[in-house]
């Protein structure tokens, strides 16, 4: 992990003292460090004389009842240390408020190498396939869990995944909408009349699976752990797939990068239907029907989630300076989403 900032917002000597008594080895004193970026949960490094450690919070204040759930963070991370999947190692979860003022859980600092850029212009061009196919290999791995074996039946809801997705993302839509846009009424039409029935058992789904959310290994193409387990559940494993694989689609300038219009052949970078083969033998599937349902509705949910970003920057609540150029991305999103159901 790295991008860090210096950030006053605990009491680190309240805060030593009670993980000294409840995680074993833990012995202050602590420096934090707040790390860079826009988490909707602020998360932490901790240095202390024993090793680092990362802390993830709640943000203070009143919230949304389902919102902030660090505690589902902690549960999923907790269950994942039993599989294949590489996650940070749980320690400990706090649920007395008085601390630091919200709920919090301490995890281990993973050392390594995280890329913003999917293009990832720090990698030698022969070993970009490589890491693109880890990254694939940590996706099937994490669709593969037993879910019950891990303990996370009850984990999501039950009913059709991309029905009820489909129905949350138009209502937050609906809800920060600040002017009529064409291709997403046309999306709002098509996506709930042309959604796949679910007919296999659902899948841990991690729902914001992305390659800026995956700690590699400093020195080989390998997923040390992947981050932000917030809009993890169950459901449809296609949906993170699809969502992977909208990078490729994506616009190669703005503040939401991708590798549309790049020569992915020249950079090394393999094409979708590579990475969709690769997924599909490393889970027996015999491919994937309704392919372009599932990229639409992917693109229908970024573009749900820019809008929602776009009015609170109208509103003046936005966290930070690029939102109203997020903002100005929900147009241009749901067009691509609009060619491929045309």
């Amino acid at each position: 992990m790295t991008s860090e900032s210096t950030s006053p917002a605990l009491d680190v000597d309240k805060l030593a003292r009670y993980l000294q008594q409840h995680v074993p080895g833990f012995h202050g004193p602590v420096q934090a460090t707040k790390f860079a970026g826009g988490q909707s949960n602020p998360t932490f490094l901790l240095d202390t004389p024993g090793g680092r450690y990362v802390l993830r919070r709640q943000p203070p204040g009143q919230l949304l009842k389902s919102a902030h759930a660090v505690d589902r963070e902690f549960r999923v991370l907790s269950a994942l240390g039993q599989t294949p999947v590489p996650v940070a190692r749980a320690w400990h979860l706090c649920e007395d408020r008085e601390v630091i003022g919200s709920m919090f859980y301490l995890m281990s600092y993973e050392e390594g190498r995280i890329f913003w850029n999917p293009a990832l212009p720090e990698i030698d061009r022969d070993a970009r396939r490589d890491y693109y196919a880890s990254i694939v290999t940590t996706l099937a791995a994490l669709h593969d869990v037993d879910v019950d074996a891990a303990g996370l039946s009850d984990y999501g809801r039950p009913g059709n995944y991309f029905q009820r997705q489909i129905e949350l993302w138009t209502r937050q839509y609906r809800a920060a909408e600040t002017e009529q846009i064409g291709p997403m009424e046309a999306l709002i039409e098509w996506l709930p009349a042309h959604c796949p029935a679910d007919t296999q058992r659902p899948s841990l789904v991690h729902g914001d699976f992305r390659i800026d959310n995956l700690i590699f290994t400093n020195d080989a193409p390998r997923v040390r752990a992947v981050l932000d387990w917030e809009l993890s559940t169950l459901g449809n494993p296609l949906a993170d797939l699809a969502y992977f694989c909208m990078c490729l689609r994506l616009p190669s300038t703005g503040d939401i990068t991708g590798l549309r219009d790049q020569d992915r052949s020249t950079l090394g970078i393999p094409e979708e239907e590579e990475m969709v083969a690769q997924y599909c033998e490393l889970r027996g599937l015999p491919g994937i029907a309704n392919w372009n349902f599932y990229l639409a509705f992917s693109f229908f949910r970024l573009a749900s989630i820019a809008q929602g970003v776009k009015a609170r920057a109208l509103q003046g609540n936005a966290s930070n300076a690029s939102a109203l150029e997020v903002g100005g991305m929900v147009e241009p999103l749901a067009s691509l989403a609009v060619e491929l159901i045309a």
